[in-house]
Order: structure tokens, then sequence, then C-alpha cells
């Protein structure tokens, strides 16, 4: 692994790969929840030319933190796929109810970020699978002290989700590149050989199952 690597290297590597749905080629970023998928995603998107970046947190919901696959099948892939645009309405959190629609035109590349982006069904459909190798209890640290005491319930419920979702379909194992924040910005080994051969990796250390 190189220190201080370049965003603007990774992004020409991944531009440079072959299209995995119709046009676009889909770039995951997958990881524990606070591991820093969002900001890592934003910059690299900016590396990209400003690619476009879809939040699962805006497809998930209340009601199915992990279940919007035929949601997202429906509303973005199959449109992507086929050549068209997509139009997806984005969960609001705070008013529990999807919003407005939104359109998301084919593009060279589309970086899909949040929990499950490695998830089995979505996982043919990408060209890349990036994961933020955080620490599960860093992450969830991180996690709820930004969204402070008032959401401790909620965290305890998607703490259990969590776990459940990467103990029945864990993302990790299947990562074509793990991701580490440093203190100069981040650092990545991209292979087989970094990524299922990692001895000491967090998630191995954290009891997740590999697959």
């Amino acid at each position: 692994m190189e220190a201080q690597q370049s965003l603007e290297s990774l992004a020409r590597e991944l531009a440079a790969l072959p299209p995995s749905l119709g046009p676009v080629r889909v770039i995951g970023v997958d990881g524990h929840a606070g591991s820093g998928k969002s900001t890592f995603a934003g910059r690299l998107a900016r590396a990209l030319g400003d690619a476009p970046v879809l939040h699962l947190d805006d497809v998930a919901s209340h009601e199915e933190l992990f279940g919007w696959w035929g949601r997202l099948r429906a509303q973005v892939l199959e449109p992507l796929a086929a050549g068209r645009a997509a139009h997806w309405a984005p969960y609001d959190w705070v008013e529990r109810r999807f919003g407005p629609e939104r359109v998301l035109e084919p593009a060279p590349v589309l970086l899909v970020e949040g929990v499950g982006a490695g998830r089995r069904s979505l996982r043919p459909h990408l060209a890349h699978l990036l994961w933020m190798e955080t620490p599960r209890s860093t992450s969830w640290g991180r996690g709820r002290n930004r969204d402070g005491r008032e959401l401790s319930d909620f965290w305890d419920g998607w703490e259990r989700a969590e776990l459940a979702h990467f103990s029945d379909d864990p993302s990790r194992p299947f990562a074509d590149t793990l991701v580490r924040q440093s203190g100069t910005g981040y650092e990545w080994t991209s292979g087989t050989a970094g990524t299922s051969g990692t001895p000491a990796s967090v998630t191995e250390s954290d009891g997740l199952p590999q697959a």
C-alpha cells in the first residue's frame, strides 16, 4: 500500500474500467455506518469530474433499512441499464416519507455509496467495489456522536440491523479495494492480495463472517 496516494490516480483507474450497467460504470462504496463513506465518495466524485453520487440513505427508509433492493432496481438500475434517465424519490428521514422525484442521467461513472453497496444483488452491476476499512466500533461511535443522543434509539436498532445484514450478506470479502483514512488523506490496497489476504483486517477481528 502506497502512502498519500492521489485520488486522481484512483479516479483514472475507475474511469478506465469497462461499463457495468448499460453505458455506466457503477462504483460501490461500502463500509460500516459512520466509516466515512459519504466524505470519501464526495472527494472521489470530484476527482472524477463531479461524477454523480447516489446515497443509499436516500433509497432506504425507517421501515426498510436494508429492504430497498427492489426500489433501487426498478427506479435506478433498470433505466440506466437501458441507457435511459433514472427517476427516483429520495427518502426524507425527518418527515418519514419519500420526497420529490429526482432525475439521474446516465453518466460515465456513478458512485453508489452506503451500507450495503456491495450486497450480493448489486455486485453483478458494479464495475468496482471499495470498502472503507474503518473498525466497526470506531465507525458506530462516530455515527452516534454525529447524530446526538436524540437518535440513540435509532442507532440501537440500526446496529442490530447492520449486524444482521452483514452476517447474511457480507461485502468486504468481495471488495476490489480497501480504503483507509490516514493523517494526510487516504491510502488503499487493491487486488486480491490486498483484500482477501489481509491477515489483520478490521472486519475479521470484529467477528463478521467471511463468504
